[in-house]
């Protein structure tokens, strides 16, 4: 080719894929050479770098550039060539170049539209629009069309021209799919009848310009149409109240009286309305679907169909639908029952005087049924459902009659004895959760929608019914009783108001647990309650059994002391120890006093005596000692028989939920159903999957029986001094740390080797010497010494004693300090080992008497030691001021006030159980700071329960606490750093 000609004739023609085959001709008709065509051709074009990136195909003789697609409109728009050249296009070119402007413009400016006939063929395709191209370029571009291979090049170009412009990256791409996810669906039932302009529409690619809507219309049987039937309207988009009814032929042709304005509109789109109908109605019910179906009468099975499941099917397929006024409300109103408690049966049992009627007592009361707003009796109830019909015309209003929830209803009818009636336990119970599956205005929430089968059984209270029970929830809003005569203490306001309340529970037969803090004084509230009992409840002489009282032996001298200190007057017999009475001397034992005191132990012992007699009231004091249900002491107490049933306690629950079920089913038995119920419905839902909605089911359960005040609380205004907990860090001794390598390292090696229970065995074995080493080794190797002959020699065992545990050193030094100010001391301590060397070592060092309290102890000695501590009469030589106490018999039921100090030489592991020792000093009575310490050997065991300890968070106060057990269910790796003696703090 001679590099010199100037005049070049460019043709081109589109694939279906829309790249454009370039070639370019001389004037004497040789073909241009592809490399030469690139380089001049495309010399200003950057897209394809200048023409060296496009490739050529040889096609016959001749060589093509091939441009592709999505740059051919924007190149033939806007084709910048050579100047010094001369082009020329040939004939069959020149009606592209005269349409790509205004395309190129319709991409720059969005004017686009997606492809109908390629979406429906699953593919996504870009057309210009031609309502938004000039008359000219429509013309020029129809005529193109009729070239079908060039237009479908020149489709398949501009829609690559588009992809490129508009979405050619990823976040672009991305919010294509957002905001018209439809695009990218696949086929769609929706889309059957719809042309391409409704279909635009449906996408929201392009506003709805006609004047109307179309909706589909259920119309209920009246008086001038006695059946239901389907109409199409069309709704003025301008006044949504006017309704204009069409009629569609088979043919889908509309007829109807309608504006003039509408009917350009109504032609255009009223050909598919019909085809989405058919496509959107199931074919098993409108398999032969035809023009007159839209006003054919409907039967109440296919009008049920229509409102619960064909008009949701049509609404998902983009149709409005109108229904009946009634139906939003009637289908989101799920039907209710309800027990109606007959009207004067609270009545004539309030008139009674005496005890209402218990947990127990059968309450008469009638059915009604809710179903929206139309509220049946059992006899109207009936009476619908036996007209077999799902949409009823009742009292003016129609009714739906889902026949799920028919049969549910009747099942939980038939589930209930009318002969018998309902417990009051059964009242309360559908009472205090009748909340809980509904909104407060009985409308279901989205996500119970479907749960068909959850009809609920009810209540509805009376007016007495409904006081009683508000008073139970309210509690502290009793009207208060006047305090007895006899009783010799003036009451605290929240004391009085726990007195009127147990007696409250008495009238109308309902056990109650007092769950008061310690200190608050449940004692005395529980005296007052006796009184009351003794001057309300008159009878004749020997006909009325005394009350009996339950309690650790280490408390049953705090209460006779109590009792004869504040109601002299109350007959206190003590039923404990050899000389106890049996037979017809109990009997006779019974009728000469009007409370009976006796221990755990004894009453488990001669239950079959107490059990023949029922008592006016059984109250366990410290009732947490009944918390594992399974044992013969919890057992026998909770089968006692008894008018009422009172429960004492600091601490209703300290490791399960278990627990609260054995204190209910001695207070209220049967409450809160079966252990396994109780366990299945609450214990696994709350302990393991912390489940919110079943914790606030329990306590709605629970409030009413259980009155609990916290000496934090301002209502309480006790006026008690500071309470200041403090931790005493302290090292081990060598010899402490080289006993506790030893002994973790023995138990790493046994439990790689054992399973099962031998493993948990080993575990708890090594434990005890893990903790006991804390306190000293003494305790773990067992070692005895001679006996000192003499007393230098008695100091020097003892020096070496204390120079052996850091834990005995601190607390020696802390004791002598806290004794030169005068005051005194309490000391806690699991081991008696450790008890009896505290006990020798304090009172050789500081020269003084110290006491020591464990479980050993007979009751005579024990009360000696308390009157000993609490005296303020005693010479000083004589005086004790440190008390030594095992927390299993000195943690509960104590009055040390004296004390104002209080050691845990070693930790219980449990706050519950701790504080309530700590509460023998902090209570009422005390008059100074109470400093509370809590000794814990560093690195150990000791420090790593305490972090977790600290960093618990418990579903409720006193929920769930700590025990060892956990500890045996850990893996290997974790219990080895549990345990390992970290050495960071040396």
């Amino acid at each position: 080719m001679n590099p010199y000609v100037n005049d070049i004739t460019i043709g081109l023609f589109l694939t279906s894929y829309g790249d454009a085959l370039v070639y370019g001709s001389l004037p004497d008709g040789r073909p241009v050479p592809g490399l030469q065509l690139k380089q001049r051709l495309f010399a200003w074009h950057a897209p394809s770098f200048y023409g060296t990136e496009l490739e050529l195909q040889q096609v016959e003789e001749m060589e093509l550039a091939v441009l592709p697609a999505e740059q051919v409109i924007p190149f033939l728009a806007e084709p910048a060539l050579l100047a010094h050249l001369s082009w020329t296009w040939d004939e069959a070119t020149e009606p592209l170049l005269a349409a790509a402007p205004p395309l190129a413009e319709s991409i720059n400016q969005r004017h686009y539209i997606p492809s109908f006939k390629a979406f429906r063929e699953g593919k996504l395709q870009w057309l210009w629009d031609e309502d938004r191209l000039d008359w000219p370029v429509k013309s020029q571009l129809r005529q193109l069309s009729e070239d079908i291979d060039l237009m479908a090049g020149l489709t398949a170009a501009y829609s690559a021209a588009v992809f490129q412009r508009h979405y050619g990256t990823e976040a672009e791409a991305a919010d294509l799919r957002r905001e018209y996810p439809q695009l990218f669906a696949g086929r769609n039932p929706r889309l059957a009848g719809l042309d391409a302009k409704t279909w635009l529409v449906e996408l929201g690619w392009k506003a709805d310009t006609a004047p109307f809507r179309p909706l589909l219309q259920l119309l209920e049987p009246g008086e001038e149409e006695p059946a239901w039937r389907l109409q199409l309207v069309l709704q003025d988009k301008l006044d949504p109240v006017h309704l204009v009814p069409v009629h569609l032929a088979a043919s889908g042709e509309a007829a109807g009286s309608w504006p003039d304005s509408w009917s350009a509109s109504i032609v255009e789109r009223s050909s598919g309305w019909l085809e989405r109908l058919r496509a959107g109605l199931p074919r098993e019910r409108w398999a032969g679907l035809q023009e007159d179906v839209l006003s054919r009468p409907l039967d109440h099975e296919a009008a049920w169909q229509f409102l619960t499941s064909d008009s949701r099917r049509l609404l998902d397929l983009g149709w409005q639908v109108l229904l009946p006024a009634w139906w939003e409300s009637a289908s989101r109103k799920k039907p209710r029952l309800r027990a109606k408690v007959q009207a004067e049966e609270a009545a004539e049992q309030q008139q009674s005087g005496e005890s209402l009627f218990g947990l127990n007592s059968l309450i008469a009361f009638d059915w009604r049924i809710a179903i929206g707003d139309v509220d049946l009796s059992e006899e109207e109830f009936l009476a619908l459902v036996d007209r077999n019909e799902r949409l009823v015309r009742f009292r003016g209003q129609w009714i739906p009659l889902d026949p799920v929830l028919l049969a549910q209803i009747r099942r939980a009818m038939d589930g209930v004895d009318r002969s018998k009636g309902l417990s009051f336990q059964d009242v309360l119970h559908l009472h205090l959760l009748k909340a809980r599956d509904e909104a407060e205005d009985g409308e279901v929430d989205e996500e119970e929608e479907d749960e068909r089968d959850q009809v609920q059984l009810e209540v509805e209270l009376n007016e007495h019914l409904l006081a009683l029970i508000g008073k139970l929830r309210q509690q502290k809003d009793l009207p208060p009783l006047q305090v007895p005569e006899e009783l010799h203490a003036t009451l605290r306001s929240y004391q009085q108001e726990g007195f009127t309340w147990l007696a409250f529970m008495r009238r109308f037969g309902l056990g109650a647990c007092l769950a008061d803090d310690m200190g608050l004084g449940k004692t005395i509230q529980f005296i007052t309650y006796l009184l009351h009992v003794q001057g309300s409840e008159h009878s004749e002489a020997g006909s009325r059994m005394p009350a009996l009282l339950i309690c650790p032996t280490s408390v049953l001298g705090n209460w006779q002391k109590e009792m004869n200190r504040f109601a002299p007057t109350l007959r206190v017999g003590l039923h404990y120890g050899s000389r106890r009475h049996h037979g017809e001397a109990f009997r006779q034992f019974t009728e000469e006093v009007d409370v009976i005191l006796t221990s755990y132990a004894t009453a488990t012992l001669d239950l079959e005596e107490l059990a023949l007699y029922e008592w006016t009231a059984i109250c366990l004091d410290e009732a947490q000692n009944i918390k594992n249900a399974q044992t013969k002491q919890s057992m026998a107490v909770r089968s006692l028989p008894t008018v009422h049933r009172i429960a004492l306690t600091g601490t209703p629950i300290e490791n399960r939920l278990a627990e609260l079920w054995s204190l209910y089913d001695f207070m209220n038995p049967g409450y809160l159903g079966s252990m396994r119920a109780f366990q299945n419905r609450f214990g696994t839902a709350i302990e393991q999957e912390r489940d919110e909605q079943r914790i606030r089911d329990l306590q709605k359960l629970v409030q009413p029986f259980m009155l609990r005040r916290k000496k934090k609380d301002p209502n309480i205004q006790l006026d008690l001094p500071e309470k200041n907990e403090m931790k005493t860090y302290v090292s081990l001794t060598p010899e402490q740390s080289a006993l506790y390598d030893q002994t973790v390292q023995e138990l790493m090696t046994q439990v790689k080797e054992l399973q099962g229970m031998q493993r948990k065995g080993a575990i708890l074995s090594a434990l005890t010497k893990l903790k006991q080493l804390c306190d000293h080794p003494v305790l773990l190797t067992k070692e005895s010494a001679d006996v000192p002959e003499t007393d230098e020699e008695l100091q020097a065992v003892n020096r070496s004693l204390v120079g052996r545990s850091s834990k005995l050193e601190r607390l020696l030094a802390m004791v002598r300090e806290l004794r030169e100010e005068g005051e005194r001391c309490l000391i806690f301590t699991q081991y008696i080992g450790m008890g009896e060397m505290l006990q020798e070592v304090l009172s050789q060092e500081l020269g003084e008497p110290v006491l020591y309290l464990h479980g050993g102890i007979s009751k005579s000695a024990r009360d000696r030691m308390i009157e000993q501590f609490q005296s303020q009469t005693l010479p000083a030589a004589e005086q004790p001021s440190i008390f030594i106490l095992s927390i299993k018999a000195g943690g509960v039921g104590l009055n040390l006030t004296a004390a104002n100090h209080v050691f845990h030489f070693d930790r219980w592991w449990n706050p519950a159980v701790e504080n309530q020792a700590t509460d023998r000093a902090y209570r009422m009575g005390q008059t100074k700071d109470v400093q509370v310490h809590k000794f814990i050997a560093l690195g150990t065991l000791e420090e790593r329960i305490d972090e977790m300890l600290e960093n618990k968070q418990q579903l409720s106060d006193n929920i769930i606490s700590s025990t060892e057990g956990w500890i045996t269910e850990l893996s290997t790796e974790d219990l080895k750093d549990l345990i390992t003696l970290r050495r960071n703090w040396e």
